[in-house]
């Protein structure tokens, strides 16, 4: 028989991912094995970009936040919003995690970049945090700074998002269920 396998499609700047972060934790540690496989997979939320991100969509993520601490009791701390220059660029830290896969540490990644964003102020769309960050989870910073601007794991991450965006899904985080060989998918 065919193991199910659940698709957890994220982005690791998605603000409701952050918020939905304790729910998937409690439900990923309900499932086990030998029920069902579970497969994070990158949506890209971003492309690459290094121009400050608009007022106006700063505001607006801004307000964002405020709902996700309002209705699901996430912690965010909104000094990030003049400490830093914010880029609306998150395909750093998709690749940022990508990389860390295979070295075994993608939710590690997932869960350093969550919390330098959400809670310590950090811009995860600059290269020097999420160096700062891999060193952290005990990568390689080097290696890991090489293949941060690789074509070669810019091209797995497009393969990636291409297959994340064929799926039926809406938003961040989304669910998609293959169980024998049929698909199920459900989206925040």
């Amino acid at each position: 028989m065919n193991q199910a396998v659940l698709h957890y499609v994220y982005d690791p700047m998605c603000s409701w991912c952050w918020g939905f972060k304790k729910t998937w934790l409690q439900l990923e540690k309900m499932l086990t094995k030998d029920d069902i496989e579970i497969k994070y997979q990158l949506g890209g939320l971003a492309p690459d970009s290094d121009q400050v991100m608009p007022v106006e969509l700063q505001q607006t993520l801004q307000g964002i936040w405020r709902t996700i601490h309002t209705k699901l009791d996430t912690e965010f701390n909104f000094d990030f919003w003049t400490e830093c220059q914010p880029q609306r660029s998150t395909y750093p830290a998709c690749r940022a995690c990508l990389i860390a896969r295979e070295e075994g540490k993608e939710q590690e990644m997932l869960l350093a970049i969550q919390q330098a964003y959400y809670l310590q102020a950090k811009n995860p769309s600059l290269s020097s945090t999420l160096i700062a960050l891999a060193e952290q989870v005990g990568l390689d910073s080097e290696h890991f700074a090489t293949q941060l601007t690789s074509q070669e794991v810019n091209a797995k991450l497009m393969e990636e998002i291409s297959g994340s965006r064929a799926m039926p899904i809406q938003g961040f985080p989304s669910f998609s269920l293959n169980s024998r060989g049929r698909s199920f998918s459900d989206c925040n």
